[in-house]
């Protein structure tokens, strides 16, 4: 028997190197062993698994179903059962061996209630209630839940301090959770050495699910109502078809015992999943990891303890029965990089020598460990993405091809709340909740097929898995990626970049010289040299903070200098495509909120919604004139025509709502993206005007020049689209320069305005300056399950006409019903930082939370925006606003907040026309 305390340096002899080269470093792969020994095995007393092999399919096939999911694990079986619940009954799961054959079977079955996020509170709650509740209730059988409660382990202030980010969230979601110090947490835990602890995060209700019991439950509740679950059924093939329009659609599902004819396929198939998006031409962005954990002997003591997380030592401690699963994320994990098809209820051999470091970690906070003998080790592939979020949704290059994949390991976790958001989204059209971070249209296509991408950012977002998610942090891994023409000159001014869809976008300015983005180094993983004297990952470093980072006198000056004077802000990673084509006015009647056809030379700010009234995008659509083409700043037309800019990290979210819109509308237009063909130069503030007189050939008075206008003119002998337009709630234009004139443009501009004192300023101080002028950023205080009219926007619905446009409907019934919830400003007194998910209370009651926060330097106060509810169920108008005392909870901590009805900056937008006092 192996002790964990002696376990160092033990190697498994069947684990074979097999060198994979890469341009930096080298990564190994290991073989796997699918035979059953004593030192390999889950701990559970029940699997699926079958002795002999497979004799076909278990149920005959249908020759069509209204939808195909393939993969009977967590996800797949959790799709066909809210399927089936919602009412699609004629529904078919597809599964190559046994239910849970794949990943599910060997998973820890982990679930921790709360997440820096509240989508995924929301995700965690519903799985949670599901496997608790609903399925014993619907089919008395047991899921193997236990409510053990779960701890979470500081061992230093910073993580303290995001614990009790967590906690604040909690109330307002009604999860009960206490910050214990060392001494109670010694109480709950007698085992745990607590010497080194800040303290901890206990969760009562936290707990486990058995993975057999959990998928056996479901599929036997899916065919309860309906729905058809067949296994030992591999799939070899899908067919795609197009329509009249050559629009790609999913046809049928190709097995070696029968076609399903079917408009809609479920990609549920784990690590897997890369190989059935092949089959029909889609790119799924995952790659497959071994993770691993092991399974002691019996603990005396151990029995009924709480389930552990600790973080800083990247590891976590699940309770089984009288003995516990030890396991946690490495820096240097094992990519497997030939995925076997006949890999079912198989398990690899542990490499010792990677998960070494997790026994460490596991013994210093149970020191019992030590003398504990080893029982089984468990160690099976897991599917990992970019950003350690799933892949779900529509597929961009086929319609009807869903995705359900690439779990990073919480397939069972977030399983319930993903699955019925699925559902809701292949029977709807779009899922129930802002589900944005895990749709794969976050990913820019250009990088969804890019294995360098995935490889690095898959590995840095596994690595740190456990890290404390601050908010400023940047990811290392593939960047560089998409550079427009200013990159080199801001880096050499200092420029701080970030990362958005793969571009480089200025973040701010660092005064003490350049600090570039270097080739990712694995943080010195398989060989690789670690990258030293690096500033940039410096710089990360210092804003790992939950206060005021070092530079905050950095964002001041620039958002200052924009307030006072003049700043230049490049924004060419905005997306810019043209809308064209016969039917191109009744598109844009369609897709936009506001009435963009107005005069040629008008620019408009407006929204696009989905079918149930939300804000699937906001941007500006700029009216051209008809005529030949001059691209990149014109587009050939006969007709109508239209300019839409849209913010870059959304781009591609964009690009496929407009797409879908068109298909599903049956609009002849095109739609053709130039992002790559412009860069794009905001100059901002009162002296704006008198910069850009002395640069562009065009008369910029009020009377010639309005706000929300534009026009092509001429920059130093070189033509640019300009637009009378602002981000930050000042006199302003931005300059849409093709690509070669871009510098010659830039250095005009700084040149001129070098006697005003203009300064180069990044997307932070735009944060600070949008949100203090009370302008919305899509995806924070704007999303896909708030309405424009909940979120402050009716001015850019053209309500008073009588011109439909998606969405329209639900805006008229709830304007008739009044508003349920609705976005306030808040503001504090008090000089502490706030970035959201801060606990919003009226009079004590919890409320709402707020969505987005920054600090206001105009008005010199923190500045949050959240969406708040009338705990009674009613309408939320300005008497409840007005009536109500409103404190916000910052990690544990209550403040007096302020709410305005108005933004308390400019709120007569004066500065924007021009009227400076």
């Amino acid at each position: 028997m192996a002790f964990l305390g002696s376990a160092v340096g033990r190697a498994v002899s069947a684990a074979v190197l097999r060198p994979r080269p890469l341009p930096l470093c080298r990564t190994a792969a290991r073989t796997y062993s699918s035979e059953s020994t004593q030192e390999k095995g889950v701990p559970y007393k029940t699997t699926l698994k079958q002795d002999g092999s497979a004799s076909g399919p278990t149920k005959p096939l249908p020759r069509s179903a209204d939808a195909v999911v393939i993969g009977g694990g967590s996800l797949g079986c959790q799709t066909v059962y809210h399927l089936a619940k919602m009412g699609m009954t004629n529904v078919v799961l597809l599964e190559r061996d046994r239910l849970t054959a794949g990943t599910t079977w060997h998973t820890a079955g982990l679930l921790w209630q709360l997440r820096p996020s509240d989508v995924e509170v929301e995700l965690l709650a519903h799985t949670r209630n599901v496997i608790s509740k609903d399925l014993e209730e619907e089919t008395g059988l047991h899921t193997g839940w236990i409510q053990n409660g779960g701890l979470f382990i500081a061992s230093n202030k910073q993580r303290l301090d995001e614990y009790k980010r967590l906690m604040s969230l909690g109330k307002v979601y009604g999860i009960e959770s206490h910050v214990l110090s060392p001494a109670e947490t010694k109480d709950l835990y007698p085992l745990m050495n607590v010497d080194d602890l800040y303290g901890t995060l206990y969760v009562p209700k936290d707990g486990t699910m058995d993975p057999a019991g959990t998928c056996t439950t479901l599929t036997r509740a899916a065919s309860a109502r309906g729905a058809t679950v067949i296994e030992n059924c591999p799939v070899t093939g899908i067919q795609v078809g197009e329509d009249h329009m050559g629009v790609k659609k999913v046809k049928a599902v190709e097995t070696p015992h029968g076609t399903i004819e079917t408009p809609c396929v479920v990609n549920c198939a784990g690590v897997w999943a890369t190989k059935l998006g092949e089959m029909a031409g889609v790119k799924v962005p995952l790659i497959a990891m071994h993770h691993a954990y092991v399974v002691t002997e019996r603990i005396e003591g151990i029995q009924n303890m709480p389930n552990v997380r600790d973080h800083d030592a990247s590891v976590y401690l699940r309770l089984q029965g009288d003995a516990l699963s030890v396991g946690g994320y490495e820096s240097n994990p094992i990519f497997w990089d030939e995925v076997s098809d006949k890999f079912a209820f198989s398990l690899f051999d542990l490499d010792w020598d990677v998960f070494m470091q997790h026994i460490e970690g596991a013994i210093n906070r149970v020191p019992a460990l030590e003398q504990t003998g080893i029982k089984s080790t468990v160690c099976g592939p897991e599917s990992f993405t970019a950003d350690h979020k799933p892949l779900m949704g529509e597929a961009p290059e086929v319609r009807g091809y869903f995705l359900g994949c690439g779990f990073n390991s919480a397939g069972m976790m977030l399983g319930g709340g993903c699955g019925r958001e699925l559902a809701h989204w292949i029977i709807h059209g779009r899922p129930e909740k802002d589900m944005y971070g895990y749709d794969i249209r976050r990913f820019h296509n250009s990088l969804t097929g890019n294995e360098r991408w995935i490889r690095e950012r898959s590995h840095e977002s596994y690595a740190k898995n456990y890290s404390v998610v601050f908010p400023f942090d940047e990811p290392l891994a593939s960047r560089n990626m998409r550079k427009d023409p200013f990159h080199q000159v801001l880096t050499e001014q200092g420029c701080v970049f970030q990362e958005r869809h793969g571009w480089e976008r200025p973040g701010w300015f660092h005064r003490d010289g350049p600090a570039p983005v270097k080739e990712y180094d694995y943080y010195g993983a398989y060989d690789c040299k670690r990258n030293e004297k690096y500033k940039y990952s410096e710089l990360l470093g210092r804003e790992y903070t939950f206060d005021f980072p070092p530079h905050h006198d950095v964002i001041k000056s620039e958002c200052l200098s924009c307030r006072h004077d003049v700043a230049v802000f490049d924004m060419s990673y905005f997306g810019k495509f043209y809308l064209t084509g016969p039917d191109a006015k009744k598109a844009a009647d369609w897709l936009f909120t506001a009435d963009v056809n107005k005069k040629p030379g008008s620019t408009v700010y407006t929204c696009m919604l989905n079918k149930r009234g939300g804000v699937e995008a906001d941007l500006t659509v700029s009216r051209l004139e008809a005529g030949p083409a001059h691209l990149p700043l014109a587009p050939q037309s006969d007709g109508d025509a239209y300019y839409l800019a849209i913010g870059g990290g959304v781009a591609e979210h964009n690009w496929n709502h407009i797409r879908t819109v068109l298909q599903d509308q049956g609009f002849h237009c095109q739609l053709t993206d130039h992002s790559e063909d412009m860069g794009m130069i905001s100059i901002q503030g009162p002296k704006s005007r008198l910069v850009l007189q002395e640069v562009l050939d065009a008369d910029l008075s009020n009377a010639a020049f309005p706000f929300s206008s534009h026009k092509v003119v001429s920059a130093v002998g070189h033509q640019v689209r300009a637009m009378r337009l602002s981000f930050v709630g000042e006199l302003g234009w931005e300059l849409h320069i093709p690509k070669d004139a871009c510098l010659p443009v830039y250095q005009a501009v700084m040149a001129a305005g070098a006697k005003h004192g203009i300064i180069n300023s990044g997307y932070r101080a735009i944060d600070s300056l949008s949100i203090e002028k009370g302008y919305r950023h899509w995806h924070a205080d704007l999303r896909p399950d708030d309405t424009p009219l909940e979120a402050g926007l009716a001015f850019t619905c053209k309500m008073k006409s009588t011109i439909p446009f998606q969405g329209r409907n639900r805006l008229e019934e709830q304007k008739k019903e009044g508003l349920r919830r609705r976005i306030v400003c808040f503001t504090i007194d008090d000089k502490v930082p706030m970035f959201g998910l801060e606990a919003v209370f009226r009079n004590g009651v919890p409320v709402g939370h707020l969505r987005r926060s920054d600090y206001g330097f105009f008005i010199d106060k923190t500045i949050g925006y959240g969406y708040i509810r009338n705990p009674d169920g009613g309408v939320v108008n300005n008497d409840f606003i007005k009536s109500g005392e409103f404190t916000l909870e910052r990690m544990g901590v209550t403040y007096k907040a302020k709410a305005h009805i108005r933004s308390p900056f400019d709120p007569e937008n004066k500065r924007v026309k021009g009227v400076y006092e």
